[in-house]
């Protein structure tokens, strides 16, 4: 039950969230605000695979 939770906001994330890889972010240069939305996103994407 927990995967498909987890599988579900992965879906959502990709819907609404930002893809910074697409924008080619430069993760030292990222604000505090951009860095939680992509360790937020790699923490679901993580339990989603598991």
């Amino acid at each position: 039950m927990k995967k498909s939770i987890f599988k579900t906001l992965a879906k959502i994330n990709k819907a609404i969230l930002p893809s910074f890889t697409k924008k080619k972010l430069d993760l030292a240069k990222a604000s505090k605000f951009q860095m939680a939305i992509f360790g937020y996103k790699l923490w679901v994407t993580k339990n989603a695979l598991d």
